[in-house]
């Protein structure tokens, strides 16, 4: 089969940074100069300047064995050491880490010194517990300063974690404990979501209790902060709590140097089919490009930037740029526990407001949902501190990336819309700010020393104007080294489709617009088979999100006698819209304006208006189960989903 990739739509619109952010901004056209005459040389100079070395390194690369490679192999750093103690060590002690605020609206103002104390204090803790370098540690937390603290003492005793979604299930959870063999557990009774306390110890319990093969085996302690104030059931030959453990541990724990490619973390990525894939990241390298991305994507200015990222800890976006990323670079954050519309639906605007945010990075489903409630919500806050934007997790449509800069923007911020993947541990392709002009829609250009390409199924790159499959041609810092103790599983998921030039393979299709600009069309499986067209559902999904009445549209291929595959869409309408016209006639209407936009092949053959769509609590919109929808079958498994009724109410509207 092809793997050209019809292209449909067309974007011309461009916005260069204004000169006054230029005249301020850190970014500076000589860093793709010096990556394109020197990559490794490069990558030397930024691990040199943004990281720490204990033992400093001589070999920058060592590609020998391809595809597990080692960057700075013979460096030694310690993680945690680079995220707090050097920062408190120059006179910055006193600098807020983090702003974190409560979805009841408690908050608490963290220093670099307070963050410094409290991380070697839960690192005494674990150690006093058996933790060592190489042993794993479990977290499963909801967003409270505690799930940072947890991740840097861990990373501090060389010891690796594997941060688990407070989202997921016991069954979830228990498969990702044996997997890594964690020794202990880091929990809380619960945290707050949507105003309610959602428990999170009785999810430890019941994982590490007789899931039907019997009991788990290599937890030895479950440490657990008391949030929420539910009751939970108490084991005290396993379970402590953290108010007793840790405030009364020593402050005294001096870091110790590991080798850069010591493991960091594992972060299991739940595969839709056959178990979760443990990604394996060590510490050199993806320090390295964590803290390059975050400086030069966000032109940071860590003595006056606040900045915020949305993401959850427990997905890769919240690893490197909620805590390794922003605290390398001594930057000042917002953390926040809740969701973006409790208890209000200004919430986010408000704390942006309140906090003075800088640099705001979120997900193109949260502001495709803002959209859906209208622009009258996020007028009545000031967001004029507001510098950045960016966006993460999957395309940005242009008509969402246009109201995000207009309505959040307020028509003068640039926007970064940033790919990259848990596997590849920190952005790949982003627009800078203070050089790029920005296109809606595009993430355009690979970072300085990153080396993207499209290809065909054979890895000749198909050039200007074509789509195909998005490839990554040399190797990178803070690329995954393996799938934890499934080495033949990661040369086979990622290497072997284009082993003969030794290519990762992302999974993603993309085009190359006239300009060379990188264009995602979501993952090649999403790519339907329409009469013998490949067409992307991200396509089809921006006409749909450009008309005025939707604010979020997911498109899936359906099996169809005559064509192969068929188009269905599944649309969410816009609240205005909706207060102003009626519904009637509008599923017509939307099939009628994608042929108009795109072409008669695009058409779609079933447009369903719909409430929600399913999505996972990092806004991912699982497709797989709309596409059981659409093709009539019993809906798959709906544990990963945020809300697990919504299919059920999706199966009733479609009915």
């Amino acid at each position: 089969m092809s793997s050209q990739i019809d292209h449909l739509l067309d974007e011309s619109r461009k916005f260069p940074p204004s000169s006054e952010f230029v005249a301020q901004s850190i970014d500076d056209p000589a860093l793709y100069e010096r990556a394109e005459t020197d990559r490794l040389g490069f990558w030397s100079d930024q691990a040199r300047e943004l990281v720490h070395w204990h033992k400093p390194f001589t070999q920058v690369l060592d590609w020998s064995n391809p595809p597990f490679a080692k960057w700075f192999d013979d460096g030694e750093l310690n993680v945690a050491y680079n995220c707090l103690d050097r920062h408190v060590e120059a006179g910055l002690g006193d600098r807020v880490a983090l702003h974190w605020e409560g979805e009841p609206g408690d908050s608490r103002r963290i220093t670099y010194a307070e963050l410094t104390d409290e991380v070697k204090r839960a690192a005494n803790v674990l150690a006093q517990m058996g933790v060592g370098h190489g042993d794993r540690v479990a977290i499963y937390l909801p967003m409270i300063p505690e799930a940072v603290v947890s991740m840097l003492a861990v990373a501090r005793l060389g010891a690796i974690h594997s941060v688990v979604f407070g989202g997921f299930s016991a069954d979830s959870l228990r498969s990702r404990i044996d997997d890594a063999g964690a020794k202990v557990v880091i929990t809380a009774d619960g945290g707050y979501r949507k105003g309610k306390v959602s428990a999170l110890k009785p999810a430890v319990d019941q994982a590490l209790g007789d899931r039907g093969e019997g009991e788990q085996q290599t937890v030895e302690h479950v440490l657990v902060v008391k949030r929420g104030g539910n009751d939970v059931d108490w084991n005290d030959a396993r379970d402590v709590w953290w108010h007793d453990a840790v405030p009364s541990a020593s402050a005294e724990h001096e870091a110790q140097a590991f080798p850069a490619e010591n493991p960091l973390f594992i972060l299991y990525t739940s595969g839709t089919t056959g178990k979760p894939k443990g990604i394996l990241h060590t510490s050199g390298g993806y320090l390295t490009q964590a803290a390059y991305t975050h400086k030069y994507a966000f032109d940071l200015h860590p003595e006056t930037d606040v900045f915020w990222c949305t993401a959850d800890i427990g997905w890769v976006t919240g690893h490197s740029y909620v805590t390794y990323g922003p605290l390398a670079n001594g930057a000042t954050q917002l953390m926040y526990e809740g969701t973006p519309d409790a208890p209000h639906p200004g919430r986010w605007w408000e704390l942006i407001q309140k906090y003075g945010v800088t640099i705001f990075y979120t997900a193109p489903t949260a502001i495709r949902s803002f959209m859906k409630i209208g622009r009258q919500v996020p007028q009545q806050y000031d967001l004029s501190s507001l510098r950045v934007l960016g966006s993460v997790g999957e395309p940005i449509n242009p008509e969402a990336w246009m109201w995000y800069r207009e309505v959040i923007g307020g028509n003068r911020t640039p926007i970064v819309d940033t790919w990259w993947q848990t596997e590849t541990g920190a952005m790949m392709v982003t627009p800078l700010p203070g050089i790029t002009a920005t296109k809606p829609g595009s993430a355009q250009v690979p970072l300085p020393g990153i080396s993207i390409d499209v290809t065909d199924d054979d890895g000749n790159a198909v050039g200007n104007g074509n789509g195909g499959l998005l490839v990554i041609t040399e190797p990178w810092p803070s690329m995954l080294r393996g799938i934890w103790g499934d080495p033949e599983r990661f040369k086979e998921t990622y290497w072997e489709k284009f082993q003969d030039k030794g290519y990762y393979f992302a999974g993603d299709g993309a085009r190359l617009d006239e300009d060379g600009d990188l264009w995602l069309l979501g993952r090649v499986d999403d790519v339907m088979n329409v009469s013998g067209h490949r067409l992307s559902t991200t396509e089809i999904e921006s006409s749909l999100v450009a008309h005025e009445a939707t604010a979020e549209a997911a498109v899936v291929g359906a099996s169809d006698e005559t064509t192969g595959q068929a188009v269905v869409a599944f649309v969410i309408i816009k609240q205005s819209y909706l207060d102003e016209h009626s519904p009637e006639g509008l599923a017509a209407l939307l099939r009628a304006w994608v042929g108009e936009q795109i072409g008669p092949i695009a058409r779609p053959r079933d447009v369903y208006i719909v409430n929600e769509l399913p999505k996972t609590r990092s806004g991912k919109i699982m497709r797989r189960l709309l596409r059981d929808v659409a093709e009539g079958r019993e809906v798959g498994d709906t544990t990963t989903l945020a809300d697990t009724m919504v299919m059920s109410t999706i199966t009733q509207q479609v009915k």
